[in-house]
């Protein structure tokens, strides 16, 4: 996969509903993102989510897909779908708490931008264009390899109350996927998919 903007269609939502999502590794003005959000600047509708916080990228699109879910059933507990992305990555039901934890702060290094097509003005190419002018970091592709190379486990681990895991690493000697990496992926789904059902 290059390195690039995606736009990923998410099963069992309206496919008018793309999902655009870009990984980037040292940000540089992540501060000045951080104030266009606290000032609602509508142009940076997005959702800013600290990429060290994130185990995979399933972990990421069960969090889009809780938000635009609850988007289209008019279910939002926040501002609107993009603080509602960072808050479905939360266990736990405090917006401020999961906007701590999991959104843009001002010493942000590795970032998840995410974007839903919610009218028919945000399209592929008009994110690209706009991140391309705003957000001063390299582009990653987005996927398990990167994420991989990013993701801090220690710190998702303390978020989530997974303290009695085991240790994740990122491939076994011969290759493989680590078992406990999936364990820990696994139990964040859980915890995000539970937090639901409260």
């Amino acid at each position: 996969m290059s390195a690039s903007l995606e736009t990923i269609h998410l099963p069992h939502l309206p496919s008018s509903l793309e999902v655009h999502a870009a990984l980037y590794k040292d940000v540089q003005n992540a501060a000045s993102l951080r104030q266009q959000l606290l000032s609602a600047n509508s142009n940076f509708e997005y959702a800013f989510i600290d990429a060290s916080m994130v185990i995979s990228r399933a972990h990421a699109l069960s969090a889009v897909f809780r938000a635009v879910n609850d988007y289209l059933n008019e279910r939002l507990k926040s501002r609107n779908i993009h603080s509602e992305i960072v808050f479905s990555f939360s266990p736990t039901n405090n917006i401020a708490d999961s906007f701590r934890k999991f959104g843009i702060s001002d010493t942000t290094c590795n970032l998840l931008v995410v974007k839903v097509s919610v009218t028919p003005d945000i399209t592929h190419d008009s994110v690209a264009a706009h991140l391309a002018q705003n957000v001063q970091g390299t582009l990653l592709p987005f996927d398990d390899e990167a994420l991989a190379g990013i993701s801090d486990v220690a710190k998702i681990k303390r978020a989530y109350k997974l303290g009695s895991l085991p240790s994740a690493c990122s491939k076994q000697a011969n290759g493989a996927p680590d078992e406990g990496k999936r364990q820990l992926e696994l139990s964040v789904l859980g915890a995000i998919a539970l937090r639901g059902a409260t």
